[in-house]
């Protein structure tokens, strides 16, 4: 969005244009400077992600193997997805890690499959993906839900667990 209205800015002073008031009503807003902010912000310009897809368990209580689906924009050990986690909803604790030892380029969206995960069929929890390399963080699409009900995306505000073990060593390619 900063960088909507950078470009905005920039397209305004260049074009020798007026800047635009904050409480302007959006029919003052000229055409052409709407068009061609949408069209020169490239889509790759977005922090990349890891989409957690869907997550299968199999398996019994206290004991389940989570697979997970994710969808990445993986360019190689530069940006790929470097784990997906299971957290408990409530208390946002660590309850296990998946690493994922090397990017996934040209397997999208790509399963791995990882437990035991010692959890109840009722606990709910979230599953959610990271990023590792030169853009490291969390972000894109995380599923909440339990083996009971199912799994749904969920919105959820969750502490960063990025310092917690057990964490990549590195990317192998």
């Amino acid at each position: 969005m900063h960088r909507v209205l950078y470009l905005a800015l920039v397209f305004l002073v260049a074009c020798g244009a007026a800047p635009i008031e904050p409480d302007a009503s959006p029919s003052s807003v000229p055409e052409a400077v709407s068009e061609s902010v949408s069209d020169e912000v490239p889509a790759t310009d977005a922090a990349p992600v890891a989409d957690i897809d869907s997550v299968a368990i199999t398996g019994e209580a206290g004991s389940y193997t989570f697979a997970v689906t994710i969808s990445s924009n993986d360019t190689g050990c530069d940006q790929y997805a470097d784990w997906w986690e299971v957290v408990n909803a409530e208390t946002g604790e660590l309850l296990y890690r998946r690493i994922l030892v090397h990017s996934h380029v040209d397997e999208q969206p790509f399963t791995r499959s990882g437990g035991p995960v010692a959890v109840a069929s009722d606990q709910v929890v979230i599953v959610r993906g990271h990023m590792g390399g030169l853009q490291p963080g969390y972000g894109g699409q995380m599923l909440k839900g339990s083996v009971e009900s199912g799994f749904e995306p969920a919105e959820e505000a969750l502490p960063s667990l990025e310092a917690v073990e057990p964490l990549p060593t590195g990317c192998t390619f």
